[in-house]
């Protein structure tokens, strides 16, 4: 990878300046020609060129899904969306971070500062902004209109306390909002800071259960995914698979990895009020590839059907085929992509040799 590559989303610029200025680099401008590949392959019940792509976060809006489709990531997910306006949190929201060996799942305190070094690992803390749908809505459709034969734009959402009498009310109107703008697939945002258990939804498996239900009969006729955090043992998931059985469509996992960013004084990186960021990129990908073939592993000694699509610290064909070999239906990366937005077509080139 070129360490002097431009990112396309900007971690210097706040995320409102990242909405309205960005993509950056490459991103910037469609690439002059695109790479066909011989045979599609199947995703859920759709022909897709290959099963790649970006997860819900950088995203932003049509404008970074239309060029992250032009530089041939098949598969994208616009960044995940609320019923209602939400800020982001301030600056800093993104730093380069410098584990000492491999992240845990534990919450270690790590490096954080400005220097993007390669192999790359950040930190984001966004808060998952949203606008409101009447914003967001026409844009995400946009989004959708764009994708070529081959080539699907999944629509993230999330609900927020405090908008409907429950939290599964709120998940069920977004995902209905998603809906109307033509999205094609769905995907739950169950991952991010939210109103269940040990802060992350998606350990709530009562509550997962209200939620996946509450979506399923709002938008019956779409595939339904889940993004889901790590779980460490079998154990951990093998309750909620079972209560979710034949309701959902798949799993995206991971999101992230908790950490504390600090800086080279031992101050909490991102700020005293956010002492814990999530961690992306090349830190956390065993923990990506250790969770898709716990699920894979599961889904046999099972007989279900879901589809998984792995996630964490995809920068090379290298990570791909593993995540592939692990058990995905389909890969995705995000940091890796956001740092070399040619990644889609050095893998699309990689497998036509």
């Amino acid at each position: 990878m070129n360490n002097n590559i431009t990112p396309f989303y900007d971690p210097l610029l706040s995320y409102e300046d990242n909405y309205q200025q960005g993509p950056f680099g490459d991103f910037a401008y469609l690439p002059k020609s695109s790479i066909v590949m011989p045979h599609s392959s199947r995703f859920l019940n759709f022909d897709v060129n290959l099963p790649f792509g970006i997860p819900a976060g950088p995203l932003l809006n049509a404008k970074y899904v239309k060029a992250a489709l032009g530089y041939g990531f098949d598969l994208c997910v616009y960044k995940t969306v609320r019923t209602r306006a939400h800020k982001s949190h301030p600056l800093p929201n993104v730093l380069s971070i410098h584990p000492k060996g491999k992240l845990s799942a534990e919450v270690d305190t790590v490096l954080a500062d400005h220097d993007f070094t390669f192999p790359i690992s950040i930190t984001n803390s966004f808060g998952v902004p949203s606008f409101d749908p009447d914003v967001w809505q026409p844009d995400m459709a946009d989004a959708v209109l764009a994708a070529k034969s081959g080539q699907h734009v999944i629509g993230s959402f999330q609900g927020t306390p405090g908008n409907e009498a429950t939290i599964e009310q709120d998940y069920a109107n977004a995902a209905k909002l998603v809906d109307e703008t033509g999205a094609p697939i769905l995907e739950a945002n169950l991952s991010c800071p939210n109103e269940g258990v040990n802060k992350l939804l998606c350990f709530d498996f009562t509550k997962v259960e209200r939620v996946a239900h509450a979506i399923k009969n709002a938008v019956p006729n779409k595939p339904l995914f889940l993004k889901l955090a790590y779980f460490a043992h079998d154990d951990a998931i093998l309750p909620l698979l079972k209560k979710l059985d034949g309701v959902i469509e798949g799993y995206s996992t991971i999101n992230t990895l908790s950490a504390k960013p600090v800086d080279a004084q031992d101050q909490p990186a991102l700020s005293s009020t956010r002492p814990v960021g999530g961690i992306c990129g090349d830190a956390i990908r065993w923990a990506g590839l250790d969770m898709v073939a716990r699920l894979a592993r599961l889904r046999a000694e099972l007989i279900h059907h879901f589809t998984i699509i792995g996630v964490g610290g995809v920068s090379s064909l290298e990570h791909y085929q593993a995540f592939r070999h692990a058990g995905a239906d389909a890969v995705m990366s995000a940091t890796g992509a956001m740092w070399n937005p040619q990644l889609a077509f050095e893998i699309k080139r990689a497998l036509l040799e």
